[in-house]
């Protein structure tokens, strides 16, 4: 019984010593010896051909932005406030929309997002820096963490102008 015992518990032990002989010890060209692979983190039982897998990389979720955001965007050399306005946006991403002083809300399309960003769209609306001109696309980038969004948007107008400048926003609590 004993012996089956130290047989079982044999053969769950990891094999330790799975690489080839050659790597079991590198070496530098001081000839000094360096530890082998067992101190590493990333490997089940220090073999560099057993590695954990990698979960795939997170990207934002729109529930992760959902809210209302008090933002303002900048433009000029100075960074000059330019204009405050209200983004809400859902999880769903469908019914996102911007809010700017004294008009009516603008909807916002979601285009894309990845990493810590999200792409949006929205226009034609008339221009709050340029009366009576139409921006007819404000595309915006927004990179988002916890409560605080930093972000680059561009004005298409249907003049022809275009408009860059800096974005900022924190969430309503």
């Amino acid at each position: 019984m004993r012996q089956v015992a130290s047989e079982l518990a044999a053969s769950a032990a990891p094999d330790r010593d799975c690489r080839p002989r050659s790597l079991a010890v590198r070496s530098t060209s001081r000839s000094r010896k360096e530890p082998s692979y067992a101190s590493r983190p990333d490997s089940l039982h220090g073999c560099p051909y057993h590695f954990r897998p990698l979960r795939p990389p997170q990207g934002i979720k729109l529930s992760d932005v959902a809210g209302t955001w008090v933002s303002q965007s900048m433009g000029g050399p100075k960074d000059s406030v330019v204009t405050r306005s209200i983004l809400t946006a859902t999880a769903d991403g469908k019914g996102w929309t911007l809010k700017l002083a004294g008009r009516d809300p603008i909807p916002v399309r979601v285009v894309a997002t990845g990493g810590d960003s999200v792409v949006t769209e929205a226009g034609p609306f008339p221009s709050v820096l340029r009366p009576g001109e139409t921006v007819k696309l404000l595309r915006s980038v927004g990179h988002y963490k916890r409560d605080t969004m930093t972000g680059t948007f561009e004005a298409h107008y249907a003049s022809g102008a275009t408009l860059r400048g800096k974005t900022t926003a924190t969430r309503k609590k």
